[in-house]
């Protein structure tokens, strides 16, 4: 299709990059010089949320063409990207983390999709590890790898990572396609859509927040993409380990309260008792493992969503309709928990794909 778009088609002056940081200064010195010299016009804006490790006074004095958004607090990853670009006008934005190292050329191919398919609400790059290791730089990062996907439980994985098993990129996924989330290490989104939709969930603090708000998209009749031929390098895990029991907390709630929202009526109350009879098989094996602190994350996580239950509810009631699984692209029929653990499933390619229906 053709573009209506006023600007050239190599520029991206109407792309409005936004980072996030908090106390992320070394992080800002490392990585923003190539984001400076290889984003072709886009705006470049550093949202701070309130940080106390000087980043705001080192960006003036060191990088004096980046915009600055002083937000009031440390509002966390979503109340934090909701208010900052509440102040941010522009086509499309560019939600980049702190720690992603860019590529050239890397917004033109994201930015040309958008302009091609105005299905098309967001979409994400090529997500490889950030490594000064050449062989560690060759594989998929955990973050976003080759485009997002859910199982029919919404459990999160991507092409090219399955749970923490990383693939090499040979080129195995460099094809452009319809993906059921893209990261939110380096979303690129409509300006227009994001406002109408409300940004991310802010209940959500951080963590899955990108995979509700493209849920919501593919449930509002948007379509979310992903495109191989743009690359970044993710370094991962910057606010919070793996390990720690307050993203074990996170995970679990919001991953609840995720498929509470999003999931079809007719499939809810299946999808919901067979997730809490998963979390309580994950907090026995915290608990098996001496992980106390993890094991009790996960019961305080149910305590709060069942807690908040009727804003989840309210929530719920704002989408116009639930798309149920096999009308979902990038979902995979099955569970992904039994095709890794049970079926010793490690790489994306192995897994059948009649089992994807909305993709066929």
């Amino acid at each position: 299709m053709a573009s209506d778009s006023s600007a050239p088609a190599d520029s991206c002056a109407d792309v409005a990059v936004v980072i996030l940081n908090w106390n992320g200064q070394q992080l800002l010195r490392q990585f923003l010089p190539a984001v400076l010299a290889h984003s072709d016009g886009a705006r470049i804006i550093v949202a701070d949320n309130a940080s106390t490790d000087d980043s705001v006074a080192m960006l003036r004095r060191e990088f004096p063409g980046v915009e600055i958004v002083q937000n009031p607090e440390n509002l966390g990853f979503c109340a934090g990207y909701n208010m900052a670009l509440g102040h941010v006008e522009a086509k499309y934005y560019m939600l980049l983390n702190s720690d992603v190292e860019v590529t050239p050329g890397w917004l033109r191919p994201l930015r040309g999709l958008l302009e091609q398919r105005p299905q098309v609400a967001a979409c994400q790059p090529k997500i490889r590890q950030q490594s000064s290791d050449a062989a560690q730089r060759q594989l998929f990062e955990y973050a976003g790898g080759g485009g997002g996907y859910l199982d029919r439980l919404g459990y999160p994985f991507c092409r090219g990572r399955l749970f923490d098993t990383l693939e090499k990129d040979s080129g195995q996924y460099d094809d452009p396609r319809p993906v059921a989330w893209a990261t939110g290490a380096c979303l690129f989104v409509r300006a227009e859509t994001w406002q109408r939709l409300g940004g991310l969930e802010t209940a959500f603090f951080a963590h899955m927040e990108e995979i509700d708000l493209c849920w919501r998209l593919w449930n509002a009749g948007q379509e979310v993409w992903y495109h191989g031929s743009s690359v970044v390098y993710h370094v991962g895990g910057g606010t919070l380990h793996k390990s720690n029991p307050r993203k074990t907390y996170l995970n679990f709630r919001n991953g609840l309260a995720l498929v509470y929202k999003n999931v079809a009526a007719s499939e809810l109350i299946g999808i919901v008792t067979t997730r809490l009879l998963l979390d309580w098989v994950a907090a026995l094996r915290f608990l098996s493992q001496g992980a106390t602190d993890d094991a009790k994350a996960i019961v305080r996580a149910h305590r709060d969503v069942f807690s908040n239950r009727r804003y989840w509810q309210q929530q719920r009631r704002l989408a116009t309709r639930q798309l149920l699984t096999h009308q979902r692209p990038g979902v995979y029929a099955g569970s992904l928990v039994w095709a890794y653990f049970g079926k010793k499933i490690r790489f994306f390619s192995q897994l059948t794909p009649t089992n994807f229906p909305a993709d066929q």
